[in-house]
């Protein structure tokens, strides 16, 4: 039997199944007999509690995960949830009862509102969780512990689970919920665990089914044979070799170049990175600064994290998004206003504009780095070298080998008013590359409007899916949607990659899409020139990569382009690269 779903990366998984346990039993709605003023007493040292144990793990994981713990700590203490409780309290709930009601209240508020605030919605339910446990006085549900190595089955993952997994024991993730881009996807994914989300039927998955898992399929074969087990043991075997292989820069089989570069949401990973082998940063997400402040950061404060990330990757591209943020991600000092559709709402550069203070403080301050770190002199040359088309690599070896190369650009751009919009401002105040990231279709149907301003385009294919397909990418009822093998999604990323080549200028591709091993041989026959994902998939995109020429690259991009779904592209794509192989 064959069990669907989406899958994360590319690795194989073979072993026994084990549940997650089932969460705490919802607290009963019963008259409370403790006093408000003690159960307040006891709620505040459970909340404080749980707040320092997510706060601890975070240290304790690093990288991505501490982002996401640190979050979540915050909400453990968030003042409007502590108000409620209390004002529950008051009215006669149990400490219990009151936890229970004031999350579940806010965590469906943000269910309605959809977007990046909708996946929070899982974070809250942790934290509840958490907290009555911890008035219970008994162990928070979490992750079975086993002698040996098995693949983890759970209705869903909470990313203070996710980030400590012993990944001697669990070699696998199975979860009935989550998108490709929900917390369980993206640590799964930074931690190279082969997962797959969104699983219809995982919940009757018994413990002790010998499984494969299949990432890269997107299959959980719950009665495998025994040449189907050899088979997979094989292929871990030679993805185990593969991740030990020299570090190589991206290349084509013929020597086509295609700079692999790194995703990155702090300085943080950057020593992990490169030790990936990332050849330079192509999407430096600057939303840690702002996301969890009462105000905005000031331009000496910015200066300080931009100039450490700067001086990480010396010699090489560090590619620098600006505040991505609005009504789905809100924020005080920039738009906190409730919207019905926040993806379709005031974000990206529309919010900047509207607070374009904001904006010019955080060029400034990145120019301001980018001087700290390479002194007079050097911006106009890479200003020069990106308006040729030039500069698309890394940046390691050659020109300025001693310096950085900044690159800056503007999310959420839709048309060539925005584009001129951003470019100009940047320029204006020492940015002398300046970009946008396509992410909506409407920039890929007049992408050559669009580079008559930016020095280069960055597709968000995450985004750019979820538009095209209409289909919320954190959303596991349409998870199958948020597919960027879509043709129609293929054919807008063609005509960016088309505008690109007829200007001469870089198109990169820094979602998701460009993780996928055989997806990104398909992107860079659609005209793409650089690809940035998660550093742990690095390697096997650049292995995939050297076993196909430029020629084979464009014949794989147009059997895709003539599929008429995303599961036809990428077996029609398979199929081809299969026989090219034996050919």
């Amino acid at each position: 039997m064959q069990l669907n779903g989406v899958g994360v990366g590319r690795a194989v998984a073979v072993g026994p199944t084990l549940r997650m346990p089932e969460p705490l039993a919802e607290p009963l709605d019963e008259i409370a007999t403790e006093p408000a003023g003690d159960a307040f007493t006891r709620v505040e040292a459970a909340l404080a509690a749980v707040s320092a144990d997510l706060e601890a793990r975070g240290e304790r994981a690093g990288g991505a995960a501490q982002d996401v713990l640190q979050a979540q700590a915050l909400m453990a203490a968030d003042p409007t949830i502590v108000d409620d409780i209390q004002a529950k309290l008051g009215d006669g709930r149990t400490a219990d009862r009151a936890v229970f009601e004031a999350y579940a209240g806010f965590r469906d508020l943000l269910v309605q509102m959809g977007g990046y605030m909708a996946e929070r919605a899982t974070d809250l339910d942790d934290v509840s969780r958490r907290v009555i446990a911890h008035l219970r006085g008994v162990p928070a549900p979490g992750v079975p512990e086993s002698d040996t190595p098995f693949v983890l089955v759970a209705h869903d993952l909470a990313p203070a689970d996710t980030a400590l997994l012993d990944l001697e024991k669990v070699i696998g993730l199975i979860t009935r919920e989550g998108g490709p881009t929900s917390h369980t996807a993206i640590l799964a994914r930074s931690k190279s665990i082969p997962a797959i989300v969104g699983v219809q039927g995982a919940e009757n998955l018994a413990d002790g089914t010998l499984v494969i898992l299949d990432a890269g399929a997107g299959t959980v074969d719950t009665s495998p044979s025994d040449d189907d087990l050899a088979d997979a043991r094989q292929r871990i075997a030679e993805r185990s070799a593969l991740a030990s292989a020299p570090l190589t820069p991206g290349a084509l089989a013929d020597g086509t170049v295609v700079p692999l570069l790194a995703n990155l949401g702090s300085a943080d990973g950057a020593a992990e990175a490169l030790a990936l082998g990332a050849e330079g940063v192509g999407l430096f997400r600057t939303e840690f600064l702002f996301l969890d402040a009462a105000a905005a950061p000031t331009v000496d404060e910015q200066v300080v994290q931009y100039e450490r990330m700067l001086r990480a990757f010396v010699g090489k591209k560090v590619v620098v998004r600006v505040l991505d943020a609005g009504a789905d991600k809100p924020l005080s000092f920039l738009n906190d206003a409730h919207e019905e559709n926040p993806a379709l709402g005031l974000r990206g550069i529309r919010a900047l504009q509207a607070s374009e203070q904001i904006l010019i403080d955080q060029l400034t301050a990145l120019a301001r780095a980018e001087q700290a770190v390479n002194g007079s002199g050097t911006r106009a040359a890479a200003g020069a070298g990106a308006a040729a088309g030039t500069g698309s690599g890394s940046g390691s070896g050659g020109r300025h080998a001693e310096r950085v190369d900044l690159w800056v650009m503007a999310p959420m751009i839709a048309d060539a008013d925005e584009a001129e919009y951003f470019t100009t401002l940047a320029q204006e105040l020492g940015i002398q590359v300046a970009g946008v990231m396509a992410e909506v279709p409407s920039s890929a149907l007049v992408a050559d409007q669009i580079f008559e301003f930016a020095d280069f385009v960055s597709i968000g294919t995450n985004d750019l899916t979820q538009y095209t397909l209409a289909a919320d990418r954190l959303l596991g009822s349409v998870a199958h949607l948020q597919d960027p093998w879509h043709p129609a999604v293929l054919r807008l990323i063609a005509m960016l990659g088309r505008a690109g080549r007829d200007a001469g200028k870089p198109v990169g591709v820094c979602g998701e899409a460009a993780a996928d091993p055989l997806l990104a041989v398909v992107l860079v026959g659609l005209g793409i020139t650089t690809l940035s994902m998660t550093p742990a998939a690095i390697a096997d995109v650049r292995a995939e990569l050297a076993r196909h020429t430029a020629p084979e690259a464009e014949a794989l991009a147009r059997a895709a382009l003539k599929a008429t779904s995303a599961a036809g592209a990428r077996t029609a794509v398979s199929r081809l690269a299969a026989a090219n192989a034996v050919g």
